[in-house]
């Protein structure tokens, strides 16, 4: 057979399951890694087309839990080991000096109280917070919490972080009968979910 009409017999779902699966892992692996790229968005846009994908369903579901929960982990991982290399160094790293940028004294000095009233569970509630976990990383990183220790807290939280924002995209994809309807509520939801705590800061400040 004609490897061009083998691959017109090849369903368009399973096209995009080969292609959508790899990018979900790395683009939410890079986001853990450079958190500025909306890694939430990503695992809710990717539910939403799950959902309206009828023949692969729940499989499409769970792979896009899966692949999220485990590309946030070893994201996860690899930013705290590449921190704790910085903290161990006399001069620092990158790595460690981007990461002091991102939390505020203030917000380090809750993450460090959590930290020492709830030991590695504050990393669950830290994945869930917008905003929340860079300052604990970095209260793990300062008291010195070994990287297996932070693993065993870190992988609860990246299950729950994928499983919320999963649910966003069931809930977009439910709701709507066109993928792109659904994918732009689920970007809409996790924007607002993401940048609300910021905003409440700022009025907080100004009034």
């Amino acid at each position: 057979m004609p490897f061009a009409d083998t691959v017109q017999q090849v369903p368009p779902e399973t096209t995009q399951q080969a292609v959508g699966y790899p990018a979900l892992f790395l683009l939410v692996a890079l986001g853990a890694l450079i958190p500025v790229i909306p890694t939430g968005a990503l695992v809710s846009s990717a539910a939403v087309v799950a959902v309206h994908q009828q023949q692969t369903l729940p499989f499409g579901v769970l792979m896009v839990f899966l692949v999220g929960a485990t590309a946030a982990f070893l994201g996860d991982i690899a930013l705290y080991w590449l921190g704790q290399r910085g903290v161990r160094s006399r001069n620092g790293s990158r790595w460690l000096a981007a990461l002091e940028k991102r939390a505020t004294p203030e917000r380090l000095a809750q993450a460090q109280t959590r930290l020492d009233e709830h030991g590695v569970l504050v990393l669950v509630v830290s994945r869930l917070i917008p905003a929340g976990r860079i300052p604990v990383m970095l209260a793990c990183l300062l008291a010195g919490l070994p990287l297996r220790r932070f693993a065993r807290g870190d992988a609860p939280a990246c299950l729950a972080w994928a499983a919320t924002y999963g649910l966003i995209g069931i809930l977009g994809g439910a709701l709507f009968p066109e993928p792109w309807q659904g994918v732009a509520l689920a970007v809409t939801l996790t924007l607002l979910i993401s940048t609300t705590p910021t905003l409440w800061r700022h009025l907080r400040r100004t009034a």
